[in-house]
């Protein structure tokens, strides 16, 4: 009967509109009058939002253009609105600075009663203007010709409105809207989060369902999300949990701002962790996913992890998960585990279960995480060689490591709880001694491409350095130090890391690893420049050179087995020109004729550099002596000071008390 009814409406309307005359003659008294009857503009725009309804009238709309002028109404009437609110405040101010004056109290109140009937038909009319506009915005190309005038500006500034069904209306249209990038960050320029502060809570149960999921949308981005943080939206946020209406919106919008790590710690100030555990606790077989996925989140947090730990919460949420096998459970406990301190300790108590659920659960994905929270347990007073020999893990972990044995997963987790047991010296000792150690380098060339199973790999090799033992077996037995020569320059910055942590220990052990080492960074931190010297063409005429026609090249312009430590050629531009004496370190006193001294002038023998060092008796300056233009002393001795101590001038005759006493050098 309501399809029916509808198709007949459809038809009259239909019939209406096909009269154009009556459209035309709507369309222009609007356009004409709106501005001096705010009724008759409302009537009239409702005339249109009946036949918006319908998204067969949509084309007639467009044409006459109607959504143009509703934005345009409504952009008049919010400016319009301010003017009102300062003219109110005005007057308020003007009552309160003369509160002995009756006359500015009952002007001000007469104001206020019509400012609120104003508001109430204004408010009629940006409600049918909006509605309008929101059946028009079904086509994506009209809502982005809305967008380009405004339409995001606007409906931000109706916000402060009271009137719940216009605010309804607004909030939903936003909704809509926010789904677009473009549109979210022009309400974050609006400041939509501080408006919506003030419409959670409220008393509307249908505009606070709209504006949390309005808040849904706009918590996809870490921006927003900080803001919701800033304007105290998580507490107000937290204490809407228990209302059935909302949960599962609101458990959405605080798993996003859980992702941030700066945001986890703000949970602590709130009541989430107390009411997450008890609907988590009291929840059916499977709780939520959404449930699950904060307090996984929440978890990871030290603070948020201690309170969840506190009393029985640890017992509770352990049995529960061996209950129920809740692999998404385990990942949320698993976190709990990896912060140092009290918490960790509390662990110590369910190894047993954990170990017995790891080599022997089903469920795969529980099985993972059980071995994860072994991992993460790093107590300097647990005794790792018991475990390994009660439970016979080691055979379980050779089986793991093997190539292609297990998944990646699977395989990483072992690895990190290799690294874990290392730290105790007797549990290196008994893994090296079953060949660990060469099960670890087969599986690190077959995973080089990955680098979380890479990183602990190496971090197990840094584990194993500190014992003496497994140092022992480390360096001599196997080449676990060359492949940590070739990570040294990973791209990836943990490797890197953890690399030169190992290697640094290797070299304070062994003296031979040290110099590779050595030689290796060099020609790394060099890498640029050595290859561009290693890369000169070879000079022809090294068998000539100094009368030696039978000698090749004397130095090797590649490395080979050299140490480059030992390459003075490398460090100076001319060297090879230049010939190597014994007892020498540095050629750079060493002149083109492969002498020592100073021989060798560069200028001629006969010819003196005006630059040069002084070469006579008097090799300073002393206080009180004329110097010429470039800085030479001048011979006091001289004609008017006219010759130079040395350079230029006839040098200083033997008469002179310089030259008995010091001579020429």
């Amino acid at each position: 009967m309501v399809k029916v009814n509808r198709k007949a409406l459809a038809t009259k309307l239909r019939l209406r509109l096909s009269k154009k005359t009556v459209v035309s003659a709507l369309v222009r008294l609007l356009r004409e009058e709106w501005k001096r009857s705010t009724d008759l503009a409302t009537n009239i725009i409702y005339i249109f939002f009946c036949f918006s309804s319908f998204s067969s009238f949509h084309a007639v709309i467009l044409h006459f253009k109607i959504g143009t002028l509703c934005m345009t109404i409504i952009q008049h009437e919010l400016k319009k609105h301010q003017l009102w609110l300062d003219e109110l405040n005005k007057k308020k101010q003007a009552a309160a600075a003369d509160k002995n004056n009756t006359r500015f109290k009952e002007d001000y109140e007469k104001s206020v009663k019509k400012y609120e009937g104003l508001v109430r038909k204004q408010e009629q009319l940006l409600r049918v203007a909006y509605y309008l506009l929101l059946n028009l915005a079904e086509d994506l190309s009209v809502e982005l010709k809305m967008r380009n005038k405004g339409i995001v500006k606007m409906l931000v500034g109706t916000l402060d409105r009271s009137n719940f069904e216009l605010l309804i209306l607004v909030v939903s249209f936003l909704k809509k809207l926010s789904i677009f990038i473009e549109n979210k960050k022009e309400m974050v320029d609006q400041n939509i989060v501080e408006k919506l502060t003030k419409l959670i809570p409220c008393d509307h149960e249908d505009l606070l369902n709209i504006t949390i999921r309005l808040l849904l949308n706009l918590s996809f981005d870490p921006d927003i999300r900080s803001k919701v943080i800033k304007f105290g939206l998580l507490p107000k946020l937290v204490n809407l949990l228990p209302n059935e209406n909302h949960t599962q919106l609101v458990l959405c919008i605080l798993y996003h701002i859980s992702m941030d790590d700066k945001a986890k710690s703000m949970f602590t100030f709130t009541d989430c962790v107390p009411i997450a555990m008890k609907m988590l606790l009291e929840s059916p077989e499977q709780p939520d996913l959404e449930l699950l996925a904060l307090c996984i989140n929440i978890a990871a947090n030290k603070r948020t992890a201690q309170i969840i730990c506190e009393g029985p919460g640890l017992k509770m949420l352990m049995k529960r998960a061996f209950k129920f096998k809740d692999p998404f459970l385990m990942k949320m406990i698993r976190n709990l585990s990896q912060h140092q301190g009290p918490t960790k300790t509390l662990f110590i108590d369910y190894i047993s279960d954990l170990c017995s659920h790891a080599l022997h659960c089903e469920n795969e994905d529980f099985s993972l995480e059980c071995l994860g929270i072994l991992g993460n347990l790093t107590i300097p007073d647990l005794d790792y060689e018991l475990i390994l020999k009660e439970y016979d893990l080691v055979p379980w972990i050779k089986s793991k490591l093997q190539p292609g044995a297990a998944d990646d997963d699977v395989v990483l987790e072992v690895v990190i709880l290799v690294g874990t047991v290392c730290s105790d010296d007797a549990c290196a000792r008994l893994l090296a001694e079953s060949n660990i150690i060469h099960l670890l380098i087969e599986l690190l060339n077959a995973k080089q491409e990955d680098d979380e199973v890479v990183c602990q790999i190496v971090y197990v090799f840094y584990q194993m350095i500190f014992h003496k033992a497994t140092r022992e077996i480390i360096i001599k037995e196997t080449q676990a130090p060359a492949y940590l020569i070739d990570l040294m320059h990973d791209k990836n910055a943990e490797i890197r890391s953890v690399c030169d942590n190992t290697l640094d220990m290797i070299a304070e052990f062994d003296e031979e690893w040290a110099k590779k080492i050595q030689l290796e960074k060099f020609r790394w931190h060099n890498s640029q420049w050595l290859e561009m010297v290693e890369s000169r063409p070879a000079d022809d005429d090294y068998g000539d050179y100094a009368g030696y026609p039978d000698e090749g090249p004397m130095y090797d312009p590649y490395l080979q087995d050299a140490d480059i430590l030992d390459r003075p050629d490398l460090f100076y531009e001319d060297y090879n020109n230049s010939i190597m004496m014994d007892g020498h370190l540095t050629p750079e006193y060493i002149d083109d004729a492969g002498m020592y001294g100073d021989y060798h002038n560069p200028y001629g023998y006969d010819l003196d550099d005006p630059y040069i060092r002084p070469e006579g008796h008097l090799g300073f300056v002393q206080d009180g002596h004329q110097v010429d233009p470039y800085g030479r002393a001048l011979d006091p001795y001289g004609p008017e000071y006219g010759e130079y101590l040395n350079g230029g001038g006839d040098p200083l005759g033997a008469d002179n008390p310089y030259y008995r006493d010091y001579g020429h050098r």
